[in-house]
């Protein structure tokens, strides 16, 4: 607090005034007058009127009890005795001084007259604070953070009537109304300066670890406080980990079968994070992949309460559903573990070669139930003895290849365990049939058809035509023979020597394809007469007769050798480059007409003489020249 700078009281002044008016009246009276005015002046009553006569002034409303007597206030001739007074009335201040405390024990000048002035009225303000000067921090409230703001007026905290003193100093006298608002309503107390501090109400610092809920380094010391307390009464606020949880533990299907006691197994670090040590804990160490299986996997509601029932350790207790869908039923018993482990279900440490069929190559690879479809048994009874043999289990392949049980049930005389598609059979060691060429890569199927029989009770034929018979074009004529002209290497490649044929091909016949002459397979139905194939090729239109063979050669058709001089009717001169069919008409029949060897039955538009001399005219005319006479 700032004081007002030091003026003399009016009490002072009297006082200065009576000294100096003794002074005078012993210098110049007389000892009688001294005595006389002794006499006056030392009275009680006169001395009461002379210091009310000396007073400077009315003194505030509070002191007005006290005015009537000065001695109440004052003592004559000792100016010290002052605040004493002022003390003995001011108890309160005294032992503010006494104890050095709030802000008269704290002031150096502990003189009231030095800040606090007397006698200038009913209405005078003796206690004067200068509020822009006075420092709070010497009274017993040190103002800081927000209460250190100027936007914080003395009026905040200091209510009218009210004595600076007695301005209560707890947090709660002044945020009483915060506290219901924010939802304690008192239940913490009124030491609200354990959480809040004096900065900003909404920060606090209340150290969590110190009540009976200790935040640990986990997630819960992040978590906002109104997380846990939902209505900020914080006393309240449940303790166990059920009381703020218990969503989640609805939501991880719990729903309170596993108790209260949260922290068996999960920790503040992370609530998906479980501790729990199943193989410590329990009597059931969880090995392989149950230890990535969900509790509740296991656990499950229907199974009843985690601690009070008694949760069995057999495989089938949980595993179930899979012995069904793997088609087992229980057939193979409750010891899953002679077949499966748990590193997977699926995983098998079952050693099928300690059985009296050992799995071999692709056997091995193949899923239980392919072959146990009704157990290991073989029924879901488990009476009847699983069958070995392989049509048992394949005989969807078999009916699938067109076999139908045909090949019997040994099936391993041909296939073997590492491809259902390979063979194995030896057919030139193991028949009378060697197989060559093409024949090694077909089928057994396109030879040893359904409607041919069962493979080994069918006594089969070794000829060509049995199998390719749909391959013979010939229609049968040129008998079973096929090897004939087919061989093994490719059907359609023949090795048939014509020339053993009724028609051998020479010339140019040699070089021709076959089918242009046998149009169809049924190569005896192809003519054998030259007209047959090349009655295109006939220019004579078929009348010189069907042999062609006459006249043309088979080297070509447009060379022939036909001598003339063969004939009754050489030719020379002029009739060499005659064409035959100038002298040779053709006939509609398709018979050669007998040509006539006179003259005049080709040479009659050339006779002049219009026959008179006769048909014979080479008499006159010669062969080389028609118009070249005979000398």
């Amino acid at each position: 607090m700032a004081c007002a700078p030091y003026s003399a009281t009016p009490h002072h002044e009297a006082h200065a005034v009576w000294q100096l008016f003794v002074g005078v009246c012993r210098s110049l009276w007389s000892g009688c007058l001294c005595l006389v005015l002794g006499v006056f002046l030392c009275g009680q009553a006169p001395a009461q009127t002379v210091e009310k006569m000396l007073s400077t002034g009315p003194v505030i409303t509070a002191h007005v009890k006290w005015e009537h007597d000065c001695a109440n206030c004052h003592q004559r001739f000792d100016k010290g005795a002052q605040a004493r007074l002022c003390q003995d009335c001011h108890k309160d201040i005294a032992s503010d001084i006494r104890s050095k405390s709030r802000l008269h024990g704290k002031l150096n000048d502990t003189n009231c007259r030095t800040c606090h002035t007397e006698h200038k009225g009913r209405d005078a303000n003796i206690a004067p604070i200068d509020k822009a000067k006075f420092d709070h921090g010497r009274t017993d409230f040190k103002l800081n953070g927000a209460h250190k703001e100027a936007a914080t007026k003395c009026e905040s905290c200091h209510q009218p009537k009210v004595k600076f003193r007695d301005t209560p100093k707890l947090c709660n006298d002044c945020h009483k109304k915060d506290d219901q608002e924010k939802g304690h309503k008192g239940q913490l107390g009124k030491k609200c300066e354990s959480c809040h501090n004096e900065t900003k109400w909404s920060d606090t610092t209340f150290d969590h670890s110190k009540t009976k809920f200790p935040l640990k380094g986990g997630k819960h010391a992040e978590v906002k406080c109104s997380g846990c307390h939902e209505d900020k009464t914080y006393q309240k606020t449940p303790t166990t980990c059920v009381g703020c949880h218990k969503k989640l533990d609805d939501d991880k299907g719990h729903k309170g079968r596993y108790g209260s006691k949260c922290e068996s197994c999960h920790n503040d670090k992370s609530w998906k994070e479980s501790i729990f040590n199943h193989d410590q804990d329990t009597h059931y160490a969880l090995k392989g992949k149950h230890r990535q299986v969900k509790c509740s996997a296991c656990h499950q509601p229907d199974k009843g309460d985690l601690y009070k029932t008694k949760w069995p350790s057999k495989c089938i207790a949980c595993h179930k559903k899979d012995d069904d869908e793997k088609g087992h039923r229980g057939d193979l018993g409750d010891k899953c573990e002679t077949c499966h482990n748990e590193r997977g279900w699926k995983l098998s440490n079952f050693d099928h070669d300690t059985t009296k069929f050992a799995l071999r190559d692709q056997h091995k690879e193949t899923k239980c139930d392919n072959c146990h479809r009704g157990g290991v048994s073989g029924d879901k009874a488990g009476k009847l003895k699983l069958d070995m043999a392989c049509l048992s289990c394949h005989k969807k392949q078999d009916d699938d290849k067109g076999h139908r049980g045909r090949y019997g049930e040994k099936c391993d005389s041909c296939h073997e365990p590492k491809s259902w598609s390979l063979g194995k059979f030896d057919h030139d060691k193991e028949t009378k049939y060697r197989l060559k060429g093409r024949h090694q890569t077909v089928k057994c199927d396109a030879c040893h058809t359904p409607e041919k029989g069962v493979l080994k009770k069918t006594k089969w034929d070794t000829t060509c035509i049995s199998c390719h018979k749909r391959d013979d074009k010939h229609l049968g004529q040129l008998g079973p023979k096929c090897e004939s002209c087919h061989d093994e290497k490719q059907w359609k490649g023949t090795l048939f020597d014509h020339n053993k044929a009724r028609y051998p091909l020479t010339g140019s016949h040699a070089l021709v394809a076959c089918k242009n002459c046998h149009v169809t397979a049924a190569f005896r139905d192809a003519p054998m007469t030259c007209l047959g194939c090349h009655k295109k090729d006939d220019k004579h239109k078929a009348g010189f007769g069907a042999n062609c063979e006459n006249c043309h050669v088979t080297t070509s058709w447009k060379s022939w050798d036909f001598d003339h001089s063969t004939t009754k009717f050489a030719l020379d001169g002029g009739h060499k480059k005659v064409l035959c069919e100038e002298c040779h008409k053709p006939s509609k029949t398709g018979q050669m007409l007998k040509t006539s060897r006179l003259c005049g039955s080709c040479h009659q538009k050339e006779d002049v003489h219009a026959g008179s001399f006769g048909q014979n005219c080479a008499q006159c005319h010669v062969t080389s020249s028609w118009r070249s006479l005979r000398r």
